[in-house]
């Protein structure tokens, strides 16, 4: 089932180490299948509020996905980014199509 890697980055410091991390997170991401799908970009919010930017990497399984984080290539560049902003990342499963809203009401 398809994955996502998903961060919302509240705040982020441009600097050279950001710069670094841009440079180098493709090539991270290729041996796993990743591919991003959101890369900041305008936000239109219509409800509440969002700071910041939203980041959606896709991933053809949770276990590329996992593959990827933990992967020496990206643990090497993960500091570059966790060290020059503030984000929650989190990881998610996608839904077998096709889905419906009632769907998640069997899962309860």
């Amino acid at each position: 089932m398809t994955a996502y890697a998903v961060a919302h980055m509240r705040q982020v410091t441009m600097g050279p180490q950001i710069v670094e991390y841009l440079h180098k997170i493709d090539a991270t991401l290729e041996p796993f299948g990743g591919r991003f799908l959101i890369h900041g970009g305008d936000v239109e919010v219509i409800e509440n509020n969002w700071p910041g930017h939203l980041i959606i990497i896709e991933f053809p399984d949770r276990r590329q996905m996992r593959g990827w984080y933990e992967s020496p290539a990206y643990q090497a560049i993960l500091s570059l980014r966790t060290d020059n902003s503030d984000s929650a990342v989190i990881m998610v499963d996608g839904v077998e199509h096709p889905h419906k809203a009632t769907d998640v009401l069997g899962q309860a």
